[in-house]
């Protein structure tokens, strides 16, 4: 299976966000990468880098006005006397169908959910060379490869059209559906991170084309709270075109894959082209978010699971944080769903 990512992707180097009020160091650490590469290369895959693919596969789901902002709010942060290092918002809209602010501080508050996305000057390149691995990945998808895998980093599914949030600038994830659109007429995402994909939930909401479904630890008392619930189901022509399965916390292997059943029912139903995985290591049981309990044998099953669905796919990561079996997981899917011969 070949695998895309350019070293550019490193240079975000969050410093901090904050977890329940108190300042504590990111987990989106670039040392994520190393560990996710080797983990490729055990499973078989080759490593690329991805071209520049300029503005248009990203304008293509998220709007000019945010992009405009992503790129150009570093400079305007540090003219802001007393500002901090990074850009990170400190007062957020109760409504967003108002007016636009002028001031990078009113623009960051409009633009970032929360503070786990501190933007610094490596920010906006990191995430678009992390954009292009996935653009890179659904090309060679549409060339005729059966499955490819994007080493996105920063990671993507919690980014609406306009609102970066949860270490998530560039929904890579639905890039790569879209991309995909030019030839398929349906695209199905598959979203297994720990967390709700709510920015991908977002950004196909009143869409048919594109089924969203994820599982994900039970938002009710835990991030992104506001999103995941199993009654959002989509609205407009897009009302049934979004599934979610919450999962009660710690869910182990067998309640995870019992799930993933239920998942490949609607995912059939839809009948798609192609699919995309937000391939999200955090639902590991050693993981330092805690949330779920999948095992490593338990990601495997997972790979190859997804995989006998037979479709076209595109595998994106997501989450997954610093721990000693990180590659070992991502070594674990790859391999499951048929990295060593796909």
């Amino acid at each position: 299976m070949k695998a895309f990512y350019a070293e550019e992707q490193k240079r975000h180097d969050p410093k901090a966000f904050l977890s329940s009020g108190a300042a504590q160091p990111n987990p989106e650490k670039p040392e994520r990468v190393e560990i996710l590469l080797a983990g490729a290369l055990s499973a078989g895959c080759t490593i690329e880098r991805p071209g520049n693919h300029g503005l248009g596969p990203v304008s293509a789901v998220h709007t000019p006005e945010y992009l405009d902002f992503l790129e150009h709010i570093y400079t305007r942060w540090q003219r802001i006397e007393g500002a901090s290092a990074e850009v990170i918002p400190n007062i957020h809209p109760i409504a967003r169908n108002g007016s636009y602010p002028a001031s990078a501080v009113g623009q960051a508050g409009y633009h970032m959910a929360d503070t786990a996305c501190p933007i610094s000057g490596e920010t906006w390149q990191s995430a678009l060379w992390s954009a292009w691995s996935a653009v890179e990945a659904a090309e060679a998808v549409i060339s005729g490869a059966p499955a490819a895998y994007a080493l996105c980093r920063p990671p993507g599914h919690h980014a609406f059209a306009d609102v970066a949030g949860g270490f998530c600038f560039i929904n890579n994830s639905a890039v790569a559906a879209q991309v995909l659109r030019r030839t398929a007429s349906r695209v199905a995402i598959l979203d297994v991170d720990l967390h709700h994909g709510n920015g991908t939930q977002g950004i196909f909401y009143a869409r048919p084309d594109v089924l969203t479904v994820s599982l994900h630890a039970d938002p009710v008392r835990f991030y992104p709270f506001f999103w995941g619930h199993a009654d959002e189901r989509g609205e407009g022509p897009g009302l049934g075109y979004n599934f979610n399965l919450p999962l009660p916390r710690k869910s182990a292997d067998a309640a995870f894959l019992e799930a993933l059943e239920v998942a490949f029912q609607r995912i059939r139903a839809f009948s798609p082209d192609a699919l995309v995985v937000a391939l999200g290591l955090d639902a590991f049981e050693g993981d330092p978010f805690g949330g779920l309990s999948v095992t490593t044998p338990g990601f495997s099953r997972i790979g190859e699971a997804i995989a006998k669905l037979g479709l076209p796919a595109v595998i994106v990561q997501e989450g997954g944080y610093l721990c000693d079996e990180l590659g070992d997981n991502l070594t674990a899917f790859l391999t499951g769903f048929g990295g060593k011969t796909r």
